[in-house]
């Protein structure tokens, strides 16, 4: 392991991934910052469906570079998905008007208007900014703040799986419609494969926490990226501690636990060039406070210790008991990576189990990691994790079995060349999904969803998922028709939406709320995890953050939420039957801190 800077001698392209929640955004908005700091011009792009960058740096963003105020030098974008999508979909189709009769192109237009067309669409955009020189001809640096890791891993791993398909298609159609489209924008594609796994120009920055679940998946994450060929690594851990207060046992804990999780790092990820960045005391919203993290962070810390008792909140515990009440039905976990929802379902799903519950706990997260946080399992629960490439293959080798069966040995071509197309895993999941969903008419099925943007593309693929299954099959799944009419249930499905007492992860919380009411589906309470707030410390470092915390709760408890449980930050690490336990003990009183 050598130490290194971000800032130091950086490659033009830097592409930072990692766990959701460990600070990507925070911290490659940091280096952007410093960066232009130091003279250089620097484009900051957001490839996150759920992006939080115009929050973290302040200014309204869309999906043309604007300006960042306070920052010379600087300007930022988001992709957004859904325009991308829609400039897409003209592009592909304006050729034809005009040729092709009314019913065709509407039939093209409802071809077009699935999740792969989102995909494909954002990652026209990405491309682009790699693979055409002249986009980015005007910057010194670009610096890419990528989606939670199981997400990142599939737009980087996209180069290759769309070029071999436009390579090997014959028909001239797939999922996209016509490949016209696609096989112009091939030669972009090898380029951005080119740029990615060139260590000239790019280089991946992984992102982590000291913590044990955080650190392995920035090991799994680092090992899938050099399959890719990507082998210009590096690694930041966001939010080490050092108390200034050993004499006081919660911050010595808070610190006793960081340390343990670093001895135990995996071994291929401790050879990684590392930078540590102190835990910030404040919270990283604006220019001034991101230039803090490479610069001075600022002496105002809290030393209040004076407590009155606030208002408090029920533990997780009485979520369950109230959850218990119906006896059955779909506990869904949702929220922002990295607030802790695999932790908050596995420890409900345990407590039903203990209860006498028959529970089945799975997860639709790409980048699962259940089986990293239990050790046992009571009586009457069971675990799965939906593996796409598991599922591909079923649900490809029952289309071939069933739509296939009476095709001559063209038609089974045909048939398999479509079933190539990236998109029949989007299918393949999806089916899975409404599978564990309907699993909750016979007993409690506890979901870890994925983080909030690959979540909301799952809950809107229904009607996308049945116009893709119609067209290359007649059957249609009974759970698949059956899906939104049980998660608008409410009787039925309950969802939890899990944050933590922080700016960008409620607002973030709060948008997934809106976008569920969209969809006719209403949360049943929120979760605050990991809260200082109810934990009597003196160190200044975490007496500041957890002064900052209250207006967050404040907000979900007045105008968010109308339920509320809250878990506070634990001294024992919450894996395992026992850690899982502490989870729902009730708390102490939530305290405000007084002049």
């Amino acid at each position: 392991m050598s130490t290194f800077s971000l800032i130091d001698k950086p490659t033009r392209y830097l592409f930072f991934t990692g766990k959701g929640g460990v600070g990507k955004t925070s911290i490659s908005c940091a280096t952007a910052i410093a960066l232009t700091d130091r003279g250089l011009r620097v484009l900051m792009v957001s490839t996150d469906p759920a992006s939080n960058l115009d929050e973290v740096l302040g200014v309204r963003l869309g999906s043309a570079p604007t300006a960042v105020p306070g920052v010379n030098r600087l300007n930022a974008m988001n992709i957004d998905p859904e325009e991308a999508a829609a400039r897409y979909r003209q592009r592909v189709i304006e050729p034809y008007r005009g040729i092709l009769p009314a019913e065709t192109l509407e039939n093209m237009e409802e071809q077009l208007s699935g999740s792969c067309t989102l995909e494909i669409a954002a990652f026209d955009e990405f491309t682009c900014l790699l693979g055409k020189a002249e986009q980015t001809a005007a910057y010194d640096h670009v610096v890419f703040d990528t989606a939670p890791t199981g997400h990142t891993l599939r737009l980087l791993s996209l180069p290759a799986a769309w070029s071999s398909f436009i390579e090997t298609n014959t028909t001239g159609t797939s999922c996209l419609g016509p490949l016209a489209a696609l096989e112009k924008q091939q030669v972009f594609y090898q380029e951005s494969v080119k740029a990615l796994c060139n260590p000239l120009r790019t280089t991946l920055v992984l992102v982590s926490r000291p913590e044990v679940v955080a650190l392995r998946e920035a090991d799994r994450s680092s090992k899938e990226l050099r399959e890719l060929g990507m082998q210009n690594q590096c690694l930041v851990l966001n939010g080490i501690f050092k108390t200034s207060r050993p004499d006081d046992p919660v911050a010595s804990k808070f610190e006793r636990r960081q340390q343990e999780a670093l001895a135990s790092m995996p071994a291929a990820l401790s050879e990684l060039s590392r930078q540590e960045i102190p835990l910030n005391p404040q919270a990283l919203l604006g220019a001034d406070a991101l230039r803090t993290v490479f610069g001075k962070v600022p002496t105002s810390l809290s030393t209040r210790t004076a407590l009155t008792p606030a208002r408090t909140f029920p533990p997780l515990m009485s979520l369950v008991e109230e959850l218990e009440r119906a006896g059955r039905g779909v506990i869904m976990t949702m929220g922002k990576g990295g607030v802790g929802k695999t932790t908050i379902a596995a420890a409900i799903a345990m407590e039903l189990a203990r209860r006498g519950h028959m529970v089945h706990l799975s997860t639709t997260d790409p980048a699962a990691h259940l089986l990293w946080i239990l050790d046992s399992l009571p009586d009457g629960m069971t675990v799965s994790h939906i593996d796409a490439e598991q599922e591909t293959k079923a649900y490809s080798d029952e289309v071939v079995s069933t739509a296939g069966k009476d095709l001559d040995e063209q038609g089974r071509a045909l048939l398999a060349e479509d079933l190539r197309s990236p998109c029949t895993e989007e299918i393949a999941v999806f089916r899975a999904f409404a599978g564990k969903v309907a699993c909750g008419t016979d007993g409690f099925v506890v979901l870890d969803t994925a983080p909030t943007g690959h979540t909301i593309l799952l809950l809107d693929a229904a009607e996308a998922y049945h116009r893709e299954v119609l067209r290359q099959s007649t059957e249609m799944p009974e759970t698949v028709r059956q899906l939104l009419p049980r998660l608008r249930n409410h009787t039925f499905t309950r969802i939890l939406i899990v944050t933590l007492p922080e700016a960008t992860p409620v607002h973030e919380a709060e948008r997934l709320q809106g976008d569920l009411a969209r969809a006719g589906i209403f949360p049943f309470a929120w979760v605050i995890n990991q809260c200082l707030t109810p934990v009597d410390t003196t160190d200044p470092v975490l007496a500041s953050r957890k002064d900052n915390e209250q207006r967050y709760i404040n907000e979900v408890a007045d105008r968010l939420a109308k339920r509320v449980a809250i878990v506070p930050w634990l001294t024992r690490v919450p894996t395992g039957s026992a850690g899982l336990s502490s989870v729902l003990e009730p708390t102490a009183p939530a305290y405000e801190s007084t002049q």
